[in-house]
């Protein structure tokens, strides 16, 4: 099982997955240059939910199909520090998908 944290510090943001920075994947799907943000919809929060979803699933369709989605029932409702579990993210595409 993953663990994915957020924090944001005086240096920015940082996002980890298993301890290591979580890349925005913005090569893949891009809905901005900003970075990554959480606490609010937007698409700085999208992002994350795109990144997210696809480090989870490994499908970059799925990931774009269900971020909105994802950044609306749980990126924008994290606080400033965050830890979710792939099994978290597994419990939201049942839900979503079904």
């Amino acid at each position: 099982m993953k663990t994915y944290t957020g924090d944001r510090t005086i240096d920015g943001v940082k996002v980890h997955v298993d301890g290591r920075p979580l890349p925005d994947k913005a090569d893949i799907q891009r809905y901005t240059d900003m970075g990554f943000e959480w606490g609010y919809e937007g698409q700085e929060p999208r992002q994350l939910a795109f990144a997210l979803l696809f480090d989870h699933t490994g499908n970059a369709g799925l990931a774009h199909s269900s971020s909105d989605a994802f950044m609306r029932a749980m990126v924008a409702n994290l606080s400033n520090e965050w830890h979710l579990t792939s099994e978290s993210i597994e419990e939201f595409l049942r839900i979503a998908c079904s």
